[in-house]
């Protein structure tokens, strides 16, 4: 009896320390797609420098660079994508558990689905713009209509740009920090008081999201600083103020309007 007693308390504690495992596999692969950002984020600097000196021939090889970190950060987003898969999912069994092949399915699954387009990327887009702005601001470029430029140079990670609790840009925040299952970005004193005045059934308070949120699951990620730099950034250039805006209020419009009808 005292056995079977152990064998199940172990059974128990394999699930907590497989998600535990997969949580530090997912921190240093998130910490390894933020240098590739990082690495991007310059590649576009000296660019704009090169383009500048009229080194055409390097800012084509930059260019490249860029699409090929483009690959190598979206295949480090796949890998992230299923080790969380797989902590959070995978439950003992009698048999020995092959993780090597769970894994490599569940990447395949990913890469099945997967819509990625390195040429129509965002970043690779911000980087053509910053090259063509050199000698040609405030001028589309060839074969783009000026909705296009607006819609595709704009568009950014960040799910929301304030926080639905204290209203405050996400570039103004304190401390930022995002649900690692929603993805949606809040001021960090702000949401964990909210998580613990709903005694854990704090439902992601931005409008229409239903997950619900846990304090140790809400954490200022590897990627976050930088994307809301990026979005400082893309703000600051002239003729951008406006432009980026908070889809998470398209919700709240959306019925006030059906009211008013």
């Amino acid at each position: 009896m005292a056995s079977t007693s152990a064998a199940a308390s172990r059974d128990n504690g394999v699930p907590g320390r497989l998600r535990n495992a997969a949580s530090t596999l997912y921190s240093d692969n998130q910490s390894l797609i933020a240098e590739i950002r990082k690495a991007m984020i310059l590649m576009k600097e000296v660019a704009v420098d090169l383009e500048r000196d009229g080194q055409s021939q390097m800012v084509k090889e930059l260019e490249d660079a860029v699409v090929e970190l483009l690959g190598t950060s979206e295949d480090c987003t796949q890998f992230s994508a299923a080790i969380q898969s797989v902590g959070n999912e995978h439950q003992p069994r009698p048999e020995l558990t092959d993780f090597k092949k769970l894994f490599e399915d569940e990447v395949a699954k990913l890469k099945a689905s997967s819509s990625f387009a390195p040429q129509s990327h965002p970043l690779l887009r911000q980087f053509r713009e910053a090259v063509w702005n050199v000698h040609h601001a405030g001028q589309p470029m060839p074969g783009d209509e000026q909705e296009d430029i607006v819609m595709t140079s704009t568009q950014c990670n960040l799910l929301n740009i304030t926080c639905p609790l204290s209203g405050r840009p996400v570039t103004e925040l304190a401390d930022p920090v995002r649900s690692v299952d929603c993805k949606h970005i809040y001021e960090k004193k702000a949401i964990l008081h909210y998580i613990k005045s709903k005694h854990g059934r704090a439902q992601c308070p931005v409008a229409a999201c239903p997950k619900i949120l846990q304090a140790e699951r809400v954490v200022c990620d590897a990627l976050l600083q930088i994307e809301i730099d990026e979005m400082k950034s893309m703000s600051k250039q002239p003729g951008r103020t406006d432009v980026i805006e908070d889809f998470t209020e398209l919700d709240d419009d959306d019925d006030e309007e059906e009211e008013d009808d």
